[in-house]
């Protein structure tokens, strides 16, 4: 797959994602696309691993955007998590 192609799963599985986990969530469109193209590298890794199955096989199949939104997804909860941290160190409580 190309990059454009790449660029297009990775908005979509990060919009997905996001709808997945509600909630409110910094960054954004760039931010989104990034954990998306990332998460379709992850979820892609992972199903080779687990599974032992290719699932990057190419734009439409079914195997890559599962992929791409479970990485996805996964990446954006550790997003949360790290970006939450450090949110809550910055403010004192009274």
């Amino acid at each position: 797959m190309g990059i454009i192609a790449w660029i297009f799963i990775g908005l979509l599985a990060g919009a997905i994602a996001k709808a997945l986990m509600p909630g409110k969530d910094p960054g954004g469109i760039i931010i989104t696309m990034l954990i998306g193209i990332a998460g379709g590298l992850l979820g892609g890794f992972l199903g080779k691993v687990i599974f032992g199955v290719d699932s990057i096989d190419g734009f439409f199949d079914l195997s890559t955007w599962i992929a791409a939104i479970i990485g996805s997804v996964i990446l954006l909860a550790l997003y949360r998590a790290f970006t939450g941290r450090g949110h809550r160190r910055g403010h004192a409580h009274a």
